[in-house]
């Protein structure tokens, strides 16, 4: 599984992009979570967490939401080509 690079930029398969602010462990299951927040504004909450391995899971290419084509629910954005939120 790939590491999870803090303080990095990551895009999420439905095109909006998030900036990672550490990793952290569930106090009852010890399992990894990242905690990021959004890089546009939101009005429901400006951070979140997910757990690490449903961060870095692989998702269908071809599904109808996935606007980028990625073939994980977050990439770390090495060099923004494209604007997917316009």
């Amino acid at each position: 599984m790939e590491q999870i690079k803090i303080g990095k930029v990551y895009r999420h398969f439905k095109g909006n992009y998030y900036f990672v602010e550490d990793v952290a462990l569930d106090s009852e299951t010890k399992e990894r979570v990242v905690i990021y927040k959004p890089i546009y504004d939101r009005n429901d909450s400006q951070i979140w967490v997910r757990r690490e391995a449903m961060f870095l899971e692989e998702i269908d290419a071809s599904r109808d939401d996935n606007i980028t084509g990625q073939k994980y629910r977050f990439e770390l954005v090495e060099d923004l080509e494209k604007d997917y939120t316009k």
